[in-house]
């Protein structure tokens, strides 16, 4: 027969299905792997740009908390000068603000005369009353000049007994003085303690950090924003977005946003400037350009995809190369595949064949054994009318008997060989319940007592009442009867039989021993066989089916028969069966 050769289509289209396969799944993970360590450059660089954010605002929150602090020291210490003091404990109100102009004289300045500190310079002051409201001063020029409406925004509904910070807008198209930071510090009197009037100086607000920070900054307050460093309208742009995140929601301290403006994306930053002040609530609003981190991240973006596009070209060539070796022994499988398609379809051939042959062999055997039973019954009918004639002679009566004897043992092999064929046919069904091992053996017992007893025998039984095994009552009394027929025959004059059942971990455990002489060891591994007998059995009547009986009607009952021992002073075999419960009594009918 020739040797089928592989088929070069069916090799070639592994081959490529192969590289198709293995460069999608690499073009996968590269992506994947592409994907993840853009995002974390991107996030990288992102917190960098944070980092850096956060440094320079904490920077510009340093600048503004020191001067803060030094402008809240410097009010504490106006407060108290003892002429103000002097005026307001006297209520001599028209000597306030002349006795102020010397006590102010270094916060104020003077035309012609720079103040101390240029960072503490104030813009103008004012007196609140015990009400709240503003003392008006003789001279507004030397006090700072300011509106009607600008005062009025300086009231209070009562005067404070803690310090106040607000921010006051000041007059449209004033640019120089557009907006003023103001101070409220409380005067205590010195006779009581109690909260007298209190003083309100306007400062000019700090200003964002140098050049070259990045930051551009301003003051939100009555939905305005204040910042000369955004146009009109960026400003409205910024007015908008701090009004919907903190100017609804004022317990909002602080938060970020970000935004577009002028097409270019921001980072918007806002941060209560008075909380818990009786001023209008302001906010410090600090935008942040985040174009320097678009063109980082696109510089990361095309460096990633040209390095990724190296790898994909790489992890290309290498599966095409990967697959052009993993497909060579695609041949050779091929080859040994037809070879078992082959060796498959004649191992099919003869096991049907088999089956058949075993199938013909049953039906040939059940046949056989049907077909004589009546010719053997026939016999055995004729040969016992012979025997009831009254003219025969003391030795024709013996040969009759002994003729009559062995039509009984045909008939015994007769229905074990249809009770094998029947089995092997696999038409022998148990239908299982539960079956009381000791009245079986009990039963036996009886049956063996009633024997002619030639050898002197002695039994010895050693089980439990009431054992219940699972299975069918006929077939286990057969294999307990072929087990003690096989004692009884092999024994020796003189010897013991001993029969023994126990419960183990599920099981029912039969065992029957007997004082025989040995079973040779090259013979125990054929002992189950059809039709052996051993050397130790010649003398014996049999016909070497009764142990293969026993053995297969005991697998029929999901057990069990071996051979335990077998030497110069006992041989045994036991059995195993599953075990079961005792069935419950029938409950009694009532009376």
């Amino acid at each position: 027969m020739s040797r089928p050769g592989p088929s070069p289509s069916r090799v070639a289209g592994f081959r490529r299905r192969l590289l198709v396969a293995m460069m999608l799944v690499i073009s996968g993970c590269t992506a994947l792997a592409l994907y993840f360590a853009q995002r974390n450059l991107e996030a990288n660089v992102e917190h960098d740009l944070q980092r850096q954010f956060q440094a320079e605002l904490t920077a510009l929150h340093n600048i503004q908390e020191t001067r803060q602090a030094a402008m809240l020291e410097r009010c504490r210490a106006l407060v108290r000068r003892p002429r103000i003091h002097a005026a307001l404990e006297d209520n001599a109100l028209d000597l306030l603000y002349p006795s102020a102009e010397d006590e102010l004289h270094d916060v104020m300045g003077g035309v012609d005369e720079p103040p101390a500190e240029p960072a503490l310079h104030a813009r103008f002051y004012r007196f609140l009353d015990r009400a709240g409201r503003v003392i008006s001063p003789p001279d507004p020029e030397k006090t700072g000049r300011l509106s009607p409406e600008e005062e009025e925004q300086l009231a209070l509904n009562g005067v404070p007994d803690r310090q106040q910070l607000g921010y006051l807008p000041g007059r449209p198209g004033d640019a120089v003085a557009e907006l003023s930071e103001v101070v409220t510090m409380p005067i205590v009197s010195s006779e009581n303690g109690e909260v007298i009037a209190a003083l309100v100086l306007g400062f000019k607000p700090v200003q964002p950090g140098g050049a070259g920070s990045g930051i551009r900054s301003g003051v939100w307050v009555n939905g305005r924003l204040y910042a000369s460093s955004f146009d009109a309208a960026a400003q409205a742009v910024l007015s908008g977005e701090v009004w919907r995140a903190a100017g609804s929601a004022p317990e909002h301290a602080e938060s970020s946003i970000r935004l577009p403006i002028d097409g270019v994306p921001q980072l918007l930053f806002y941060k209560r400037l008075n909380p818990g002040s009786l001023f209008p609530p302001a906010y410090e609003v600090c935008v942040y350009p985040l174009a320097e981190l678009q063109a980082r991240q696109r510089q990361l973006r095309w460096q990633v995809l040209g390095v990724g596009g190296l790898l994909l070209l790489g992890g290309l060539g290498a599966s095409h190369v990967l697959s052009a070796r993993l497909s060579r022994p695609v041949e050779k499988l091929e080859v040994d595949s037809a070879e078992d398609r082959t060796l498959r379809a004649r191992a099919e051939a003869a096991l049907e064949l088999t089956s058949a042959e075993l199938q013909r062999s049953a039906r040939f055997s059940a046949d056989a054994s049907h077909q004589l039973k009546t010719p053997v019954t026939v016999l055995r009918a004729g040969l016992e009318e012979l025997l009831a004639r009254e003219n025969l002679t003391p030795d024709e009566c013996d040969q009759l008997s002994a003729l009559i004897h062995q039509t009984y043992r045909l008939s015994s092999v007769i229905e074990d060989l249809l009770l094998l064929s029947r089995m092997d046919a696999g038409r022998l069904h148990l239908v299982f319940s539960p079956v009381n091992l000791t009245q079986l053996i009990e039963a036996s017992l009886d049956d063996l007592g009633a024997l002619p007893d030639e050898l002197n025998l002695a039994v010895e039984t050693d089980f439990p009442p009431d054992l219940y095994l699972a299975g069918e009552k006929r077939f286990t009394s057969l294999i307990l009867q072929n087990l003690l027929e096989n004692a009884r025959k092999y024994n020796r004059p003189g010897g013991r039989i001993r029969i023994t059942a126990r419960e183990e971990e599920g099981r029912v455990f039969l065992a029957i021993g007997n004082t025989g002489r040995p079973i040779p060891p090259q013979a125990q591994a054929h002992i189950f066989e059809r039709f052996h007998r051993g050397a130790m059995g010649e003398n014996v009547p049999g016909y070497g089916l009764g142990l293969n009986l026993a053995r297969e009607l005991a697998r029929l009952h999901q057990g069990e028969l071996r051979l335990v021992r077998s030497d110069d002073e006992w041989t045994e075999f036991e059995a195993s069966f599953r075990l079961v419960r005792a069935p419950e009594p029938p409950a009694a009918s009532p009376a």
